[in-house]
């Protein structure tokens, strides 16, 4: 179990949802912080049932087909309280793409360099612009948090980046 683990198991804590509504919960809400597809989801979904960590039991409204709706299970919470724990002691072994780019560098000329990287800062500055826009979450001063961590280190990434354009316009 991982991290999508212990987001699936948090979700469920607050309520019992089916999938869509998982599913909709992540993407409305979670999408600047998780890339979990809804395939992936339900994937995980059958092997937390598989460990009884969730319980599954169908439920049927009116002329709709019937949907899987998803619980905790007492084991499930004990689960979730370990991953918690295990996802707020690790520190994140962070990879970027980009840096793959950077090491071969010195195979373009600066000026070419400079206008692929201006163009990498410019996704970049887009992407804290969305963030600083990202609502509060008064229900959980968590998802603020992790909001934040995004933002911080993209704005840090950001400032690194201007600096890197800088040295390649002086050298």
């Amino acid at each position: 179990m991982d991290e999508r683990a212990l987001l699936l198991l948090g979700i469920l804590k607050t309520q019992s949802l089916h999938g869509y509504q998982i599913n909709e919960f992540i993407d409305k809400n979670l999408s600047r912080v998780t890339s979990m597809k809804k395939a992936t989801a339900y994937a995980i979904l059958d092997k937390l049932k598989a460990a009884d960590y969730i319980s599954v039991h169908e439920d049927q409204e009116g002329n709709r087909p019937p949907r899987k709706v998803y619980s905790i299970t007492q084991q499930g919470d004990q689960e979730f309280y370990r991953l918690l724990r295990e996802n707020l002691s690790e520190q994140d072994n962070t990879l970027f793409k980009g840096d793959i780019g950077l090491m071969f560098l010195d195979h373009i000329s600066n000026e070419e360099a400079i206008d692929c990287l201006i163009i990498r800062l410019n996704g970049l500055t887009e992407q804290i612009e969305q963030l600083q826009k990202t609502p509060k979450h008064t229900f959980s001063r968590g998802i603020d948090l992790s909001i934040e961590h995004h933002l911080i280190c993209k704005q840090a990434e950001r400032d690194w980046l201007l600096l890197v354009i800088e040295k390649l316009k002086n050298e």
